[in-house]
């Protein structure tokens, strides 16, 4: 069983871009290189491309589509997991991750990641066991260049990223899938929860409820790519481009949103949205160790 047929011409989509088949004719080449596969499935762009891929590659009863939930999961990104499983004609099912209970998850040392994906690899390798299927993740060649040691974690359990075997990057990505006619083409970046927290803040599920609720408001007020970086009372939230002119002019909503989301200090981050950009506290601490020793990892604009 394939999926429904996409639409051969989306509007915008270039289909005389060789590149963008190449690309796709290598990602399928890969994924229909296993028998049966166990896509980890996130809803983002990345997983979204492998998830579909892989339907359409191996059929529905050979590709298993994952969705991993936990307090980190953001509750619009389960949602839309569904409906996509809905619209595309996914075979997929959920199951629960734990990470909350290991300790040195909840310290959100550097680690917290690597710690994560352990997690996740967990729950997904019986199913993947009981399907004779190979794992595959929704890494792509760009993730390679940021401190995401979670990739090591899945690396070291069997997972295979068909993306980064295929030479796809994130723009890639984003072109094969508008190529497709894919919705999730320009989805905005979406990561768990607990990377709004700076190393060395606890992860609890009370602190990931509060910075659900104050995404997810901001998200109802129209703000699609954002963050909310929580430091204990004070949220610093991260929008991007006209966005930011948008949060100003709409202060008062902005601010009562967070607020009532449980956070007493609204802040705006005037440089905008960075993904991943708490990792830049990593390489701070790596130049201040080098010439004065063990450094604090704070964020890198010394925000409290």
């Amino acid at each position: 069983m394939s999926c429904n047929p996409v639409p051969r011409n989306p509007a915008g989509a270039d289909l005389g871009n060789a590149l963008v088949v190449d690309k796709l004719d290598a990602l399928r080449r890969e994924i229909g290189g296993v028998a049966r596969a166990v896509v980890a499935f996130s809803g983002g762009a990345d997983s979204a491309l492998v998830a579909r891929v892989a339907t359409d590659s191996l059929g529905a009863d050979r590709a298993l589509c994952v969705t991993a939930v936990s307090p980190s999961l953001a509750p619009e990104e389960l949602a839309d997991c569904g409906a996509l499983a809905r619209e595309w004609g996914l075979r997929w099912r959920t199951v629960e991750t734990d990470e909350l209970d290991d300790p040195e998850y909840a310290a959100n040392g550097t680690d917290r990641c690597y710690r994560c994906k352990a997690s996740l690899l967990t729950a997904l390798t019986p199913l993947a066991e009981a399907e004779s299927a190979v794992v595959f993740l929704g890494v792509n060649l760009d993730d390679l260049g940021d401190h995401r040691p979670g990739q090591r974690a899945a690396a070291e359990r069997g997972a295979r990223f068909p993306l980064v075997a295929a030479g796809l990057t994130k723009d890639d990505v984003r072109a094969v899938s508008r190529h497709l006619g894919l919705r999730t083409w320009d989805k905005p970046a979406a990561a768990c929860l607990a990377s709004r927290l700076p190393y060395g803040t606890p992860v609890t599920l009370a602190t990931l409820s509060t910075v659900s609720a104050a995404e997810s408001a901001l998200r109802a007020m129209g703000f699609a790519q954002l963050r909310v970086r929580h430091y204990g009372d004070l949220a610093r939230i991260e929008l991007h481009g006209d966005d930011l002119v948008t949060a100003v002019s709409r202060r008062a909503e902005v601010v009562a949103a967070v607020q009532q989301a449980g956070y007493r200090y609204v802040t705006l981050d005037l440089e905008g949205f960075r993904s991943g950009n708490l990792n830049l506290a990593l390489a701070g601490a790596e130049r201040g160790a080098g010439r004065d020793g063990p450094a604090m990892t704070s964020d890198a604009r010394g925000a409290p």
